[in-house]
């Protein structure tokens, strides 16, 4: 197959003007020929690459557009595709895309709306800015999925509101969703109050009730919802629209408080994500039975100093999802620096950058970066724009972990690194070859790292620095080998050898390599529109 390297030319940025034209029309002409065949997965990938280019000008465009619809809609996405060109009768998926950017003219949403497919009717319902009297014409759309996709996407209160009393109960579900919604109406979904019960829900238009849906249905027909069901109340559809309304930030929060002691785990869930409630309610849902409602309650930015400390006094009791909760508490953007490093201490937090962390001043940090306990001092290296006096200091620091999470901080010295690698060795190795200053002489030592270290090829073959007697060694590392044969440092004598490599990955960045000579594009281009 020579669609990968095909594929991988178009996308060489170096490829001159008249390849990139003979390329067009090999799609083009191997698109025509094939329209009885359906698509093909190598033009797929071309027209992919070619549709994304930075250099194809309004003439290329027009040509791409017209002849390739996965193109088409990649061009139209971009904002490069002139909707002048396009008929939304013929090429309604293209015209949606032209919609998507605000390219298209209101009277296409028109012609959209009546369309017969009603998968482009319910994908125009997901559109923003679409004018009102097609809003009209969707909410009254004989099918339950497009009325519920619109009540679902719009931004139209007044149509979001009679949305959210609509006779179906799915429809009901995605009001309940929209932050358009108003709060009126989306606190009658959870009270009922003011609001006539649903008339249906896709379960009873379905099945002969009561009935509850295997959450295994081996039916491939089948699209309901794991766990559906409905014994003439729509009950797993009335719980799904109290959940997403709990969830809602557009819900008035009394109403979402009084589902403070549902009996749904799902719905408490919900509702401790809101950041609107009162702290003694978080408190009560911090305490809840189920460790994915505290969890949710650890991270909430909305809970205060004093319900943080008491969940981190909770975590370092153990019990059943400590673990859990106290990896959301360190990860709360107000976490108290002292509490942070009471959980690093209790927990594995990992090698991460900690929102708290990220948004510390600098003074504040000075403490935790001169911390006695490593695993503190680690927190405050993933930050990679510490002033220089700390960033130095942790580089020196004897603990490899605090080595490890620094090392790729940019301002560090060729000698600062090589300190680093001559200390903790391969612990470290890795995370030096990814300093975006690591000097060329350094890469060539570290990729001749005895023993060699497999993740130092792979920081190697991707780094700006180097060059191609440290992009050699790391051919030889199968995850390496497709970032290196992209480089353009690589000789082209070993270009053209990889073009023919056995991994597909690895030929087609060759092909898409700038440094690739233009008489072997041209040679190789001809060979692969000859053979197909």
């Amino acid at each position: 197959m020579s669609g990968h390297l095909l594929a991988g030319l178009a996308a060489n940025p170096a490829l001159p003007a008249e390849l990139l034209d003979r390329l067009i029309a090999g799609l083009l002409a191997r698109t025509a020929s094939d329209v009885d065949k359906g698509p093909d997965e190598d033009d797929g990938d071309l027209a992919r690459a070619l549709s994304e280019r930075t250099d194809l000008g309004p003439a290329r465009v027009a040509t791409l557009a017209a002849g390739d619809e996965d193109a088409a809609l990649r061009l139209a996405h971009a904002g490069l595709l002139d909707a002048a060109g396009v008929d939304p009768a013929v090429r309604p998926s293209v015209a949606l895309a032209l919609l998507d950017e605000g390219a298209g003219p209101p009277g296409w949403a028109r012609l959209l709306a009546a369309h017969p497919d009603r998968q482009i009717r319910r994908r125009l319902a997901s559109r923003p800015g679409l004018p009102l009297d097609v809003l009209e014409t969707l909410a009254a759309d004989p099918d339950v999925e497009v009325v519920a996709e619109l009540a679902f996407c719009t931004t139209e209160p007044s149509i979001a509101a009679r949305l959210a009393a609509h006779p179906h109960a799915e429809v009901r579900r995605d009001a309940a969703s929209n932050e358009a919604t108003p709060p009126a109406a989306l606190a009658a979904l959870i009270t009922g109050e003011g609001l006539a019960p649903a008339r249906s829900c896709l379960v009873c238009d379905r099945e002969e009730i009561p009935f509850t849906h295997d959450p295994h249905c081996p039916r491939t027909d089948c699209d309901l919802r794991g766990g559906a069901a409905c014994a003439g109340g729509h009950e797993s559809t009335v719980h799904e629209i109290r959940q997403q309304a709990a969830r809602n930030p557009a819900t008035p929060t009394a109403a979402a408080a009084s589902l403070a002691g549902h009996p749904s785990m799902l719905i408490r869930w919900a509702l401790a994500e809101r950041t609107d409630l009162p702290q003694e309610l978080y408190a009560r849902l911090a305490a809840d039975p189920i460790p994915g409602v505290r969890f949710e309650v650890a991270g909430n930015p909305a809970i205060g100093e004093p319900l943080i400390r008491a969940l981190a006094a909770r975590c370092g009791k153990g019990g059943t999802g400590g673990d859990e909760v106290a990896h959301s508490l360190a990860r709360h953007p107000r976490v108290p620096l002292d509490v942070l490093a009471q959980l690093a201490r209790a927990t594995r937090i990992g090698p991460t950058l900690l929102p708290r962390i990220a948004g510390a001043a600098p003074a504040e940090l000075a403490g935790p970066a001169a911390s006695a306990d490593a695993r503190v001092r680690m927190l405050v290296a993933q930050r990679h724009d510490l002033a220089p006096e700390l960033r130095d200091a942790l580089a020196a620091d004897p603990d490899a972990a605090v080595v490890k999470a620094v090392a790729p901080h940019p301002g560090l010295s060729e000698a600062q690194l090589r300190a680093m690698a001559g200390l903790h060795g391969v612990r470290v190795l890795a995370r030096v070859a990814a300093n975006p200053d690591a000097p060329p002489a350094l890469l060539v030592d570290l990729a001749r790292h005895d023993p060699p270290v497999r993740r130092v090829f792979r920081e190697i073959a991707g780094h700006l620095h180097a060059t191609a007697e440290a992009l050699l060694p790391c051919l030889a590392d199968e995850k390496a080998r497709p970032r290196a044969a992209g480089h353009p440092a690589l000789p082209a004598e070993v270009l053209v050898g990889l073009l023919t490599d056995a991994e597909p990955e690895v030929a087609r960045a060759a092909a898409a390599n700038p440094s690739l000579p233009v008489g072997v594009m041209t040679d190789l281009l001809g060979d692969l529109l000859k053979d197909r």
